[in-house]
């Protein structure tokens, strides 16, 4: 569990709490890696030389050895220090609004726009865009170059983003990511039809079928070994990680792709994408983890087996996020339609097959 500090005036900008969870790992390093959120872009290396550096606090004190066992409930404080990259400024770049108040605004991010600075990605981002549609007025919570951010969404995925303008509205969304109760329902684009008729599913590891033919994927996610930019499905370390899916659709004849809703018990990096490919539908169009897998034009048709076929991202578009106002209580749910590009994908499976 974790939060940004509250209430306390000595709290030094960029202060991390973090509560230690259930059933732990033996050691400080790999129970931080678990416990800190994704937002919170810490790399496990970076996550050991801070705590080197002394910036793990326990009751106050620095804890220097990431070997240090653990309990559960134990709370540790995170030094965390704002880079001094190059400045995030304001830029003129519309924004697909769908609420907007004193406290958050929610957004419908478009394909191939990156949510917040990083390297190589130091403008045309929304943080970018939302500096100047806000006057610099964001919360700062974030920092320098996360400025209101509380979830991201990857580059080329579309979709519902809701960011906070003010500290009291990060904190209350911060809260209700961290225990789960935010709804979000992304719909994705996949090979083959996941159906709980399909022995070969009901025999892969963590993959189960709920009332409804609702597809239950329930692994542990953690940085593959290799390739850093990537995450792998793994059992005995990592973040645990749970991902439902409900076809809508089905296209072809025989049976070759599928338009399905997903939703997220957890929010980990690129989680749908990996556990839809654990489960042998990876969406099309991913190249990192959609394998070599093809639409078979005797399937579909010429016309939406080379539009699939040469789909330029992951088909995957955040479509629905509800949650609580963290400042008036209202409940608020919002639903963004399917972005042009996989809405005519759609269209030809559709009509081809």
């Amino acid at each position: 569990m974790t939060s940004p500090l509250e209430d306390d005036d000595d709290a030094p900008e960029g202060l991390l709490r973090v509560v230690i969870g259930e059933d732990p790992p033996d050691r400080l390093d790999k129970a931080l890696v678990r416990e800190v959120p994704e937002e919170a872009a810490l790399s496990r290396s970076r996550l050991m030389k801070m705590i080197e550096a002394g910036h793990v606090l326990r009751d106050g004190q620095p804890v220097t050895n990431p070997k240090a066992r653990v309990a559960e409930g134990e709370a540790y404080d995170l030094i965390i220090e704002v880079a001094e990259d190059a400045a995030t400024l304001p830029e003129d770049i519309p924004l697909d609004v769908l609420w907007e108040d004193a406290d958050l605004i929610v957004v419908n991010k478009p394909v191939g726009m990156v949510v917040h600075p990083a390297p190589g990605s130091y403008s045309g981002t929304l943080v970018n865009a939302l500096l100047h549609h806000f006057g610099g007025a964001l919360s700062g919570v974030g920092g320098a170059r996360r400025p209101g951010i509380v979830h991201r969404i990857d580059k080329d995925t579309s979709g519902l983003l809701v960011v906070a303008k003010s500290d009291r509205a990060h904190h209350g969304l911060a809260r209700q990511f961290e225990k789960h109760t935010v709804n979000r329902h992304y719909l994705a684009l996949v090979h083959g039809v996941p159906s709980a008729a399909d022995p070969r599913l009901r025999g892969v590891k963590g993959a189960s079928f709920e009332q409804g033919g609702i597809l239950r994927i329930a692994t542990h996610l953690a940085r593959h070994k290799t390739d850093r930019q990537r995450q792998a499905v793994v059992w005995n370390e990592g973040r645990h990680a749970i991902t439902r899916a409900r076809v809508l659709e089905i296209y072809g004849t025989p049976e070759t792709a599928a338009l399905v809703e997903c939703w997220l018990e957890t929010g980990r990096t690129h989680q749908i994408r990996v556990h839809m490919a654990h489960a042998g539908h990876g969406l099309i169009g991913d190249q990192t983890y959609g394998g070599k897998r093809r639409v078979a034009p005797k399937a579909v048709g010429d016309a939406a087996a080379e539009a699939a076929n040469q789909f330029p991202r992951q088909a995957l578009h955040a479509a629905t996020l509800g949650f609580l106002h963290p400042v008036t209580g209202e409940t608020l749910q919002f639903e963004a339609p399917l972005p042009p590009d996989m809405q005519a994908l759609v269209d030809l499976l559709r009509r081809d097959g």
